[in-house]
């Protein structure tokens, strides 16, 4: 089965998330569990979270069909040592408050060498910063998404994410989430049929199937290799709706949270009608 759903607004608490995305009619969703603009968010009130468990739980959501993303400003590769500590607390925060919602998963971006540092020694840090996080949490997995390769941004390539894994010391709660924009901007031609079939060999060869977690389902405003990430609605932009019927019609994408984050959001109850036909 494929979990189609949206990243869903949290506003006025995360129990209302679930209530949202059946709304839209899906059946999987994301949400932000804290203010993603701020660095410190009010920890989740006793109540809000028996209401969102309860909730997920009365609509059939299950923690395999829940995708959380982290604070967009958290750096878990940061150059410089105080940003570092900042950006670690505050992913373990958020990995926390997965843990007290019943979540499995927090979906993140790796992180950025802001020009400071080589690639290899921001890779490796990004690795020990989820190590120092895991060890202070239990059950949930750190989810590594891929980047369009934006700026100073890492995790463009499937080998940069490998690196990552290889040095995360309990690899059983570390996975990856792709999303399709980012990686047709980074360089993977997942628009045509032998291009998405290369992608995908190359994934599994690289990282393994074993390791997604998720993925984003958005085409792109930018064109194929432009490393600038530019969501765009499905079949509206470079990409087009071919590779999300393959995708629809592939069974390696079943029982993961498929995502959309396209622009605008009273487009999603379509879309998800739109891919739950491509699956039939």
């Amino acid at each position: 089965m494929k979990y189609l759903g949206a990243h869903i607004s949290a506003s006025g608490g995360v129990e209302n998330a679930p209530i949202n995305a059946q709304t839209i009619g899906a059946n999987a969703f994301a949400l932000f569990t804290r203010n993603q603009r701020q660095w410190v968010s009010k920890p989740l009130d006793k109540t809000s979270i028996k209401k969102f468990r309860d909730t997920c739980q009365e609509l059939g959501f299950g923690p395999n069909q829940i995708l959380p993303h982290d604070s967009y400003l958290i750096n878990l590769g940061h150059p410089e040592k105080d940003s570092l500590i900042k950006s670690r607390k505050a992913f373990l925060d958020e990995m926390q408050r997965c843990e007290q919602l019943g979540l499995n998963r927090l979906n993140f971006h790796p992180g950025s060498h802001l020009n400071q540092i080589d690639e290899g020694t921001c890779l490796k840090t990004i690795a020990e910063s989820i190590n120092w996080v895991l060890d202070k949490t239990l059950g949930v997995t750190a989810v590594i998404e891929n980047t369009a390769g934006q700026g100073s941004n890492l995790g463009h390539t499937f080998e940069q994410i490998r690196h990552i894994i290889d040095h995360v010391e309990d690899k059983s709660r570390v996975g990856v989430c792709i999303d399709t924009c980012h990686a047709y901007a980074a360089g993977y031609d997942l628009k045509t049929e032998n291009g998405y079939n290369q992608t995908w060999e190359h994934f599994d060869k690289t990282i393994g199937f074993q390791y997604l977690k998720g993925m984003h389902l958005n085409d792109t405003k930018k064109g194929y290799g432009s490393r600038v990430d530019r969501h765009e609605l499905l079949g509206q932009g470079f990409l087009g709706i071919e590779l999300f019927k393959r995708l629809m019609a592939d069974a390696r994408f079943d029982a993961i949270p498929l995502i959309l984050e396209t622009p605008d959001e009273n487009a999603w109850a379509g879309e998800i009608e739109l891919l739950r036909s491509f699956a039939k």
